[in-house]
């Protein structure tokens, strides 16, 4: 596998490629035209937005209404807590809408919110190495009990 795409409808491709683009990412042209934009995440990871009639064009039903239920939540990992409280603020400044309150323990750090379209995003921030010992002391924990 070399590449992660996932598309999501939307109300307005250019209201979606600004908030997008607020937040600092980039887009490939090769996968625009006017009723499709998208969002590089990373080298192998594409967002695609696409105008909810060019949605139904690859589905098999109706597209389910984001925001009046969650189907699905899309998480993006940060290099810190400041990274993610940054992308988040810019999120929030840019329309979208916050979602759950922060999640803060002692090896994870996240906060989230709803796009513009109503699609939720987690932004969160694990410090590997205390979730690993965190983990073997509860298999520990569970083995002695």
């Amino acid at each position: 596998m070399t590449s992660i795409f996932v598309n999501l409808p939307v109300r307005d491709v250019r209201a979606a490629a600004a908030f997008w683009g607020a937040l600092g990412f980039g887009t490939n042209p090769q996968f625009c035209d006017e009723r499709t934009t998208n969002v590089v995440i990373d080298d192998n990871i594409v967002v695609m937005l696409l105008e909810r009639s060019r949605f139904e064009d690859f589905l098999a039903g109706p597209i389910a209404q984001p925001g009046t239920g969650t189907s699905a939540l899309y998480c993006l990992s940060a290099d810190s807590r400041e990274a993610v409280d940054e992308l988040t603020d810019k999120a929030l400044a840019a329309g979208a809408s916050s979602w759950l309150p922060t999640q803060d323990s002692s090896f994870m750090y996240g906060r989230s919110f709803a796009d513009p379209d109503g699609h939720v995003w987690e932004v969160m921030w694990m410090d590997v190495a205390a979730a690993q010992a965190a983990s073997a002391d509860q298999q520990l924990t569970d083995a002695t009990s």
